[in-house]
């Protein structure tokens, strides 16, 4: 008597709101806001902290774009998945499922030289031998399964909104701040500070990169429909809210010329403060970049997954085991493409170019939902967003990309 053969493994629904929020600020929040503010203020002086308000406008955009596209197809290999069905061109698909990947991994090689970097301050260990045990551990939670790892970059995220909570209170509790009066953070009318402002936010847009990450693993979301929205707008204001109170800190206390120079700009807050301060402020800047490392790798192994499972890649990376339901051969190759990057390429470059790809897939998704309500809806119970919502994502998401070639 010839038996079935058992379903294959899907990947599981274990992703409540608090902690796909938690997810979507780990991301979003990480090393961005820890390295860039120095950057931003480089360029925008004083109004660093409107250059990131600009940022969170634009972003907020396409944010509404992907609420909805995630409800209607709350699919692995969202991006992929949403630009296929609005494009209605495999190829297409599969070059953004293919994009967002590299954009994940090249992200992830950067994030763990930085926590390195970090690391060997602390324990004087060789930066390649640190990069590899980063990678590898990482590489063995992103492997236990979707729960468990989302769990724990939801307690790093935990740690490093604490490391910013910990900036702006003592940051406010200097005594002598030798930055900008508060006043002087507010712009005018002049036109060479709002076109600093303007060219910082794309800077302050790198900042805000991660939420989308969120739409890919939406096949692991609990009712998908009202917990994906509401996670992905909630993760956009508080990390707005806490990129304006820590660069508005940081701006007050520690003079530009300082600040604009820094890769570490959140520690010069506490240039005076006890050793001991220090050090744990520096162990914290290492969690925030590790976190960075383990999320961008569930991304990719998840995009990755989602394009074979598909039939986009070789069906051998769609496998899943039951014992851990996540993408086990996809994430292994994710963790192999980090560390030969992080071994054997500059990846300065690339991780510049990272910004760009992200812009460039925004443009395609807001494409993509514009077609897809210029058809009739014959799709289950979604997020709605007025049809102006994307076609003011493509306007802002592609003058975005092109700041960044001027």
């Amino acid at each position: 008597m010839h038996t079935a053969d058992p379903p294959t493994p899907k990947l599981r629904r274990a992703l409540t709101a608090p902690l796909l929020t938690l997810y979507g600020l780990g991301v979003t929040v990480g090393a961005g806001i820890y390295v860039l503010v120095g950057a931003t203020a480089e360029v925008a002086g004083p109004y660093a902290a409107v250059s990131f308000l600009i940022a969170a406008l634009v972003v907020s955009l396409t944010a509404l774009s992907y609420a909805e596209l995630a409800t209607r197809y709350p699919v692995s290999a969202g991006e992929a998945a949403y630009v296929e069905a609005g494009f209605q061109r495999n190829w297409i698909a599969v070059l953004v499922g293919l994009a967002v990947a590299a954009s994940g991994v090249i992200s992830a090689s950067a994030v763990a030289i930085g926590a390195a970097s970090y690391l060997h301050t602390l324990t004087n260990l060789g930066t390649t031998l640190l990069t590899i045990g980063i990678v590898s551990v990482m590489g063995l939670i992103a492997l236990w399964g979707i729960a468990q790892s989302v769990f724990v970059a939801a307690v790093i995220t935990i740690i490093e909104i604490s490391g910013l909570l910990f900036v702006i209170g003592w940051g406010m509790s200097v005594q002598d701040p030798q930055g900008y009066a508060f006043s002087e953070t507010i712009p005018g009318f002049e036109i060479n500070a709002w076109r600093g402002i303007f060219a910082a936010s794309l800077l302050a847009f790198f900042a805000f990169v991660g939420f989308e990450d969120m739409a890919n693993v939406a096949e692991e979301v609990k009712d998908p429909v009202r917990t994906i929205p509401k996670a992905i707008l909630l993760t956009l204001v508080l990390a707005t809210g806490l990129y304006l109170a820590t660069s508005i800190t940081v701006l007050l206390v520690v003079p530009i010329d300082t600040l604009s120079t820094s890769t570490a700009p959140l520690a010069l807050v506490f240039s005076n403060a006890p050793e001991v301060i220090k050090q744990g402020f520096a162990a914290v800047a290492v969690v925030a970049t590790v976190n960075g490392v383990l999320i961008q790798m569930i991304m990719a192994s998840r995009v990755i997954y989602g394009l074979a499972d598909r039939d986009h890649l070789p069906k051998i990376l769609a496998s899943v085991p039951q014992v851990t339901q996540t993408p086990v051969v996809a994430t292994l190759l994710v963790v192999a493409l980090i560390l030969l990057l992080t071994q054997t390429l500059p990846i300065g470059t690339l991780a510049e170019r990272t910004s760009q790809i992200v812009l460039g897939v925004f443009v395609l998704v807001n494409f993509s939902l514009i077609f897809l309500k210029l058809k009739p809806d014959s799709t289950r119970q979604h997020f709605h967003v007025p049809l102006v919502v994307p076609i003011l994502g493509v306007l802002t998401s592609t003058l975005l990309f092109g700041a960044g070639f001027l």
